[in-house]
């Protein structure tokens, strides 16, 4: 399953909706298509609000639902008497939406909590001169962002005035679909909803002078707009990342970084266990896996410039896009 959020524009103004991706890369609407199935069931009002319970138009909401809910897609996708754009069902809704005709968001545009790890060595080794700290082979080292400054495929990343290194950081992010607290690094994996691109943009000349401080990142992180995921969240039955899957980062159409999933130093396993002890993982957690090695402008010596556009390309996760504006641009533009 290839999870998404849409925008679709109604004479009321645009509603956001929980959807999955046909094979054909249209669009389906979730909740509608289930409210569908029931509608020889129950009357139209029961049908809505049974529908809006189980499989709600708000993906953190159907990913708390757990098996209810996919049981419950599964049956509305299965119910579809086609999948084909401009199919309706009997009262004339739209079940399926052409991709051309909505507006793809972040598949969590507002996660639960953001925290990225930094879980790949050569990119330790590549940021630091070779000068790995000995603790980081001891677990998992991750920083908690800001749930707020998402943004998703095709949107703006908005480089501050006075920024010269707005830098990509090449990464896939992990979506938690169950909560759980002191979890097993295999037991860890049942509660994985699925997997993202993330873009974790980076502001690395106000990340060098706080981070001397001693604290970590956070204005260099976390500014609205710095954490872009995307296109769709997959389902871990279609993606494995301890299968090796490529990694791309294109800067307007060239091949800036390379590399494979399977560098990784701590599985995603291994990741979340060790984030759960003492502290509850939420469903809509997104947990970004770290930069691959050669993954990001720090370890190259150049970064992307307002006008640049960037694609994150992972096998089997999709292309994220996005292009560098200046500031003063998307001023001028509001």
């Amino acid at each position: 399953m290839r999870y998404v959020t849409f925008a679709l524009d109604t004479s009321l103004g645009p509603f956001t909706r929980a959807g999955c991706l046909t094979a054909a890369g249209d669009v389906i609407d979730l909740n509608s298509a289930y409210r569908s199935t029931l509608s020889d069931k129950l009357d139209p009002e029961r049908a809505s609000a049974v529908a809006d319970a189980i499989v709600p138009p708000d993906l953190i909401g159907l990913l708390g639902n757990g098996s209810l809910g996919r049981d419950a897609v599964t049956e509305a996708i299965d119910s579809l008497p086609t999948d084909t754009p401009g199919t309706r069902d009997t009262s004339g809704t739209t079940l399926v939406h052409a991709r051309d005709a909505v507006r793809l968001l972040s598949p969590l545009p507002r996660p639960t909590s953001l925290r990225d790890c930094s879980a790949y060595e050569k990119h330790i080794a590549n940021s630091t001169r070779g000068r790995i700290p000995k603790r980081w082979y001891d677990a998992p080292t991750y920083y908690k962002g800001n749930p707020a400054s998402v943004i998703g495929d095709g949107d703006d990343v908005i480089v501050p005035p006075g920024v010269d290194k707005c830098d990509y950081e090449l990464e896939y992010a992990v979506v938690v679909g169950k909560a759980g607290r002191d979890l097993g690094a295999t037991e860890a994996l049942d509660h994985i909803a699925g997997y993202l691109v993330f873009n974790d943009v980076s502001i690395r000349d106000v990340q060098f002078r706080e981070m001397s401080v001693g604290l970590g990142p956070a204005k260099s992180k976390d500014l609205d707009g710095t954490n872009v995921l995307g296109p769709a969240l997959v389902t871990p039955d279609e993606w494995d990342p301890h299968e090796e899957q490529r990694m791309r980062a294109l800067v307007n159409g060239e091949e800036w970084s390379v590399g494979v999933t399977t560098t990784i130093h701590f599985s995603v396993g291994e990741i979340l266990s060790h984030i759960s002890r003492g502290e509850t993982l939420r469903v809509g957690d997104v947990v970004g896996t770290g930069t691959v090695g050669g993954g990001c402008g720090l370890e190259l010596g150049r970064y992307p410039v307002a006008g640049d556009t960037v694609t994150l390309d992972i096998d089997g996760l999709g292309r994220l896009t996005n292009t560098w504006r200046a500031h003063e641009q998307h001023e001028g533009t509001s």
